[in-house]
């Protein structure tokens, strides 16, 4: 599974999410919203955005227990 953590530079809200995912033993790959044209366009007031293979899992004020439940079922094991 492809996971994909959308963030910018300055967001408390995305390093928050970034600890999350790191405390549950994952290493997303970080795309920043503000470098991409189109990412920019479906994400700009949603981050963070966390993508499992492409499909939004979890936004915004991203918390422990729904993370994990939205990872489970995404078919990654946590």
């Amino acid at each position: 599974m492809e996971l994909v953590l959308v963030t910018r530079q300055g967001c408390h809200l995305c390093e928050r999410a970034l600890a999350l995912l790191r405390e549950l033993g994952l290493e997303p790959h970080l795309a920043d919203v503000d470098a991409d044209e189109e990412l920019f366009r479906l994400y700009d007031w949603r981050v963070p955005v966390v993508l499992a293979d492409g499909d939004v899992i979890a936004e915004g004020n991203i918390t422990r227990g729904p993370l994990k439940e939205a990872l489970d079922r995404s078919g990654r094991e946590t």
